[in-house]
Order: structure tokens, then sequence, then C-alpha cells
């Protein structure tokens, strides 16, 4: 996204300590403690044209001696963006898939082929539907087959890649458990095509897709290890922080039957294409001096003092130079003529960082972006408060309804409430007729509804309410009402599934018009990108699409802004799913207990999403308002043990904006 409009606040680069393979330099490139070949790109879609590229450079090499290319392909949020510009590629470039063969990995068992959650559904979908690949060219592992039918299956499935000559290019994503397929921890690296029972992770990695773990199918069937270690070439996509620490154990520690993906360190032409965020935890990104001599900047040389900081549980300004010559950093205290002066600077850094609500803007225009209806209580509550108490004019921006994450349950609920209040409502009789025949349809249907199924129009529309009317509540717990709520029901969440529509001009158009109308001075995006199916990413492009074409529209004719309408200043939040680090933010807001009680009341009013929310993610099973009450104190414990001033807690922002 190093284009892009906001890049300069992107949170998947943080350009002072990580390069890319093609930057490192020196003998190994300070990447020693790498088993496989790595390549880090900026941002996930970078990788993906890459792998794109790589994949149509074989189609057209094969094409020219008339011969057919075999590919191995997952499913998955990773590969998307490959399929997505393949797809691009046929369309406007007239890449020609007629001599393709494929394989995919893996299906659930059992699963019927038309079932939403279905990968036979989900290649469709993404990609053959919008190519030329013949279809018997086509193989995917069968799900609906009878079990005692499984085990032909499965050998027929090797027999059939044998005889289309072997997989040329397998493509893979990583399970959190480290698995390549479905080959969990304990497969061995000569197992081929089989049944095999899923791990407890990966079920629950899968439980959003399937609208909760105990509707996702105890078992699938797999390419084995061995299968996916005979193909020529092999390349496997992971990104995103969840993905970094299972990263780091395939490609640095010795093969292991635990981590089924680090058996690629042991074939002569595989590598790991990932995005900067999963390659967060190898060491030549997370700490390069232990492996390189590093070209020291002063975010690098803060970044280093932290980590000494932390690891020595020493305070910044009470480290030493042996504290520093003792870890490798060397070459960051030979910078300096006295280690004071660094831990002064590095000291002073983070303590001008810290803004009380004095420090906050003040009666400006406000848009506070929310991709679901809560993430603004639950990743900026303390600041919204802060906003909202400075006089600022804020506009809160609900981008989607949300209502794919509401249960049946709570639409019954209201229903019954309505029923029990007919006669406070002053319904009459016809009123109360037709209100029982739509409520026996709806009832009806969440008889026979089948888990994932997408709900009837008047049903997910009773949910987007919900939905709105707890995020009115919440903002009320900050001083504002209903006039400062927008829903702006983004065209790419509307599928009522799990799985989105990719953005298109329709959904940056929405949020262009609220540009327009607003003209704000200061815009807050969630930068926190790791939620289970990608809303916040897709949203986050969204707004990067607008503001791009509303500072091209409002430019004046040398190309800047104009006096009348702003530039924006955009500031990151985070903090459902991660919180910013230490090193990274720009801005600490300090929350006291009675804020930080505030904020949790604001997140309760989300009743629908509390006790037990439909998404909670597979890497956290903590409540969202305990993730937020968390995060907060860890910051600010964090911030105290470094030396800092000692808060209740403190939210953490990157911005654009350099306040006094």
């Amino acid at each position: 996204m190093s284009d892009d409009a906001l890049s300069s606040v992107d949170p998947s680069v943080d350009t002072s300590t990580v390069e890319t393979s093609r930057q490192v330099t020196g003998a190994n490139g300070g990447t020693q403690r790498e088993r496989v070949p790595v390549l880090i790109f900026d941002a996930p879609d970078a990788m993906s044209r890459q792998v794109a590229r790589r994949i149509a450079n074989l189609i057209e090499e094969r094409q020219a001696v008339n011969q057919n290319l075999v590919l191995g392909l997952p499913t998955g949020s990773t590969p998307i963006g490959v399929y997505q510009e393949l797809i691009r590629m046929h369309k406007e470039e007239g890449l020609d898939f007629s001599n393709v063969v494929t394989f995919n990995l893996d299906e659930y068992y059992p699963m019927n082929p038309e079932s939403l959650q279905s990968y036979h559904r989900f290649m469709d979908e993404n990609f053959f539907n919008h190519v030329n690949i013949p279809e018997e060219n086509i193989h995917i592992p069968r799900g609906d087959i009878p079990r005692e039918e499984t085990e032909r299956h499965c050998i027929e499935y090797e027999h059939a890649i044998e005889k289309a000559g072997g997989i040329d290019l397998m493509l893979l994503g990583i399970g959190r458990s480290g698995h390549v397929g479905f080959n969990e921890p304990g497969s061995s690296k000569d197992t081929r095509t089989r049944m095999i029972v899923l791990d407890e992770i990966t079920r629950k990695d899968a439980a959003s897709d399937f609208f909760g773990e105990e509707n996702v199918p105890q078992e699938a069937i797999t390419m084995g290890v061995g299968t996916i270690l005979d193909a020529s070439e092999i390349i496997l996509m992971a990104t995103g922080e969840h993905k970094a620490p299972i990263v780091r154990r395939a490609v640095e520690e010795p093969p292991t039957r635990d981590v089924t993906a680090s058996y690629l360190q042991e074939h002569d032409n595989a590598t790991f294409y990932v995005d900067r965020a999963a390659a967060g935890e190898l060491t030549r990104v997370k700490t390069p001096w232990l492996v390189r001599d590093v070209n020291w900047t002063k975010q690098g040389a803060k970044r280093a003092v932290i980590w000494l900081s932390k690891k020595l549980n020493t305070a910044i300004p009470r480290l030493e130079s042996a504290d520093f010559f003792r870890n490798q950093l060397h070459g960051l205290v030979h910078q300096y003529d006295h280690i004071d002066d660094l831990t002064r600077e590095v000291f002073e850094d983070l303590r001008r960082r810290i803004k009380y609500q004095e420090d906050i803007i003040a009666d400006e225009r406000v848009i506070v972006f929310s991709p679901h209806p809560d993430d603004d209580v639950i990743s900026m509550g303390g600041m919204l408060n802060n906003l909202v108490e400075n006089g600022n004019d804020v506009t809160v921006a609900y981008m989607t309804s949300g209502n794919v994450a509401v249960f049946d349950a709570d639409v019954r609920r209201y229903l019954r409430f309505i029923e029990l209040s007919s006669e406070v409502l002053n319904m009459d009789e016809t009123d109360l007729e037709g209100f029982r025949a739509r409520r026996d349809e709806i009832e009806a249907f969440f008889d026979q509804k089948d888990p994932g199924e997408v709900d009837l129009p008047a049903v997910q529309d009773l949910k987007a309410n919900i939905r709105s009317g707890e995020a009115i509540a919440a903002t009320g717990v900050m001083g504002l009402d209903a006039d400062d709520a927008r829903f702006l029901d983004m065209p790419f969440y509307k599928t009522g599934r799990v799985r989105k529509d990719p953005i298109s001009e329709a959904d940056v158009e929405v949020v262009l018009e609220l540009f327009e109308e607003v003209q704000p001075t200061n815009i807050f995006v969630a930068g926190d990108l790791s939620d289970p199916h990608g809303t916040h990413r897709m949203c986050y492009q969204a707004i990067d699409e607008a503001l791009q074409q509303y500072r091209q529209s409002t430019a004046g004719g040398d190309g800047e802004m104009s006096d009348v309408t702003p530039d924006p200043r955009v500031w990151l939040y985070r903090g459902a799913w991660q919180e910013w680090e230490i090193h990274r933010a720009d801005i600490f807001v300090p929350l006291s207990r009675a804020d930080l009680d505030q904020k949790v009341e604001a997140i309760y009013k989300h009743e629908s999403q509390k006790d037990q929310a439909m998404f909670p993610g597979a890497y956290d099973e903590r409540e969202f308002w305990q993730r937020a009450r968390d995060r907060n104190r860890d910051t600010a414990d964090t911030l105290n043990r470094l030396g800092l001033p000692e808060f209740y807690a403190a939210e953490a922002f990157v911005t654009t904006y350099e306040m006094p």
C-alpha cells in the first residue's frame, strides 16, 4: 500500500526494522535462522499479484510447448487475492486457462458440494466460474460420498494426480496449528490423500464460517504431506499478525510433526510468501540486531531500547552500557557519545506521546469509522469520550450492519417483547394479527434453518435493527445521541453470509458521500485487521480509496487542499483483536478507573455480543469488554515498567497528526 492514501500509517508496515529479502544486505541477509526461503511483502495485495504472475508465466510457458500445467489449490481467505488477480488477467489480458489442470487440497467430511461452507462452492464462486478451466480438469475431494467409499476415493485422487503428471505448482496456506491442507499436528511427511480428524484449533478457526464450533465437521479429506512434497514447486502464503507465531516456528525451528508446514524445509523449491504482519515474529524482523548488522534509525533505536527494557525488566532511564553490550546491541551503543543520550532520547520521545484530555483535538469535525456496530467503543471508547467532552462535532459511522453476528434467539426475544407489550404500544387487533403472522413465518424459518443458512430479508433487517439500537445506546453513554450515528450499510457486507463480496465502487461511493457531507478535519479508522472474516480490512480499503478520491476532488489546481475543505488527519485505532505495540504508537491516551468503567459500560450496551458473541475469533476466548479492559491495562502497565508515569489504563493510536 505504499502508494495509498493511508500508507503513512499503514498498520502492516514498519519500515524502520523490516526489509524484504531484496532489501536485506550482507552475506546471508540476517536470515541464517530461516531454514526455507521467505519473501516479505509490504501488503497482501502485492503478494497476491506476484503469485498470480508466477502462475500466469507457467501457464504461458506450458502453452508454448503444448503442455498442461497442473496446479494444487487451497481455499480460505489468503488465496482469494490470487484468484481475483488471475480472474482479472483472464478478463482484461486474455490469460487462457484451457491448459490448466487443478487439484484442490481438501474438503470437509461430510459436506454437500452446494453447502455454503463447501470448498466446491468456494472454488466455483471465487475462481472456477470466472475462468475457462475445462470442467473435466477440475478435481476436488468429495465430501458427499458414503463413508465406506472414502478410502477408494482417496486412492483414486492420488492416481488422478499421478496420471496428470504430478503437481507442477502447489499453493498453500498455513493454519494456526501449523497445518498445510488439513494435515494436522502429528501427520508424518509420507502421508497421502486420506480422511483425517480435525484438530481443535482448526475447528475453532472455522467456527465463524459455520456459525459456531459445534457445527464444524469433525473430519475432512485432505491431500497428504507426501503428496504436497511431491510437487515440483511450492508456494506457501500467509497474512496477518495471528499467523506470525506459527510462521516463525515453521521457518526457524527444525522440521517436526507438530508443525506440518515445517516439512517444507526439506523441499528443494519451496518458498514462504508472507506479508509484513505475518513476518512479524521472524528474528530478522522482530529483533534484527540478533542476526545482522543494523543500519540504525531513530525508530529502530527506539524499538531496540524498548525491547531491552522489557527483556531486562528495567526502566529505560536505568539501562546501562553493559546491558546493551550483553544483548548484541554494540552497534547501537556506538551511535551515541553516551548511553544516557540514547535512553533519554527514547524516554522523552515516549513521554511526549502521552496526551491528556486537554491535549486532544477540540471544536473540530470528526468522523469515527466503526466497521461493526461495536468497534468504536471497544477500541477507542476513552478517546471517543474525550472527543465529545472537548466539544468536537462527532459523527460515528457504522460501516456494516453486523446483522450476521446476531443469534436467532435475540430476534425471538425481541419478538416476544413486542407481543407482551402490544397493549402498551396500542396495537389493535389488526396490528396484532399482522404481527403474529410475520412472527410465525420467522419462527417457522428458524425451526428448519440450517447452520449458516442465509436469513430471510425480514430477519436480516431485524438483526440489523438490534445492532443499531445497541450502537445508539452505547454512544449515548459517551454523550452522543441517535443523530450522531450514521449506519452506512455498505453493499459488500450485504450477502447474509460470513463471506463477503469484494469492495466495489459502490462501497467507496458511500464513504465518499459522507466525506463530502461532513468535510471532517479528523477521521478515526480501524487499523485492527485480524478479525475472523476480514471485515475490518475491507472497510479500511474502502475508506482508503474514498479518501484518495476526496483529496483529488477537493484539491486546487496546484494539488493542494483548498482553504475551505480540509485534508483530514487520519488516526488508526485497534483493540478488538490486538493493540498497537508501544514502539509503533504515536499517541497514548491515559484512562482513569472511571474512564475505563464508562468504556466497559458502553460495551455492555451491545447485549447481542455479550456473554457469547457469534464471532469471537479463534485466538482469544475473552469477551470483548474483557479484551478491551485487559489490553488498555496492559498498555498502561507496559509504559509504567518502561519508567513512564503510572496510569490505570491507556489507549494507543497511530496518527498522521503531530500534536504539540
